[in-house]
């Protein structure tokens, strides 16, 4: 299975002040998502709407970003990958953004609600 994580839409799932330390949080995300993948086997992209600065770098899994930090950019980019991936039924993306659910599940990709995954990731 390949996961495509909207990576700020999990992070604002659960209102913990990560809004203090955004970088932080992207941070503590992208560790979460290396042991999840590191136990689970499964490829696993997580993308964000600008660069991570500092750059947030991993062996484990994909850090990615949208080509250009706007509004919904993240949503894009995710939807650009489920096309580029070919078989979209092998890919589950991660997002409680219902448009973007929609254009993900047009594309033939399933979907996983970001509080749910959060919680399986990193218990709170």
């Amino acid at each position: 299975m390949r996961w495509i994580v909207d990576g700020m839409n999990v992070i604002g799932s659960r209102p913990d002040g990560w809004w203090h330390d955004r970088h932080g949080a992207m941070v503590s995300l992208v560790a979460a998502l290396e042991r999840w993948a590191a136990a689970s086997g499964d490829d696993v992209t997580v993308i964000f709407e600008q660069p991570p600065r500092p750059p947030i770098g991993s062996t484990v899994i994909v850090v990615a970003h949208a080509k250009r930090a706007r509004a919904n950019s993240a949503d894009d980019e995710i939807v650009r990958q489920i096309a580029a991936a070919g078989d979209a039924h092998d890919v589950r993306v991660v997002t409680s953004d219902g448009w973007l659910a929609d254009r993900v599940r047009a594309a033939g990709a399933s979907v996983q609600p970001a509080q749910a995954f959060r919680d399986e990731i990193d218990p709170a």
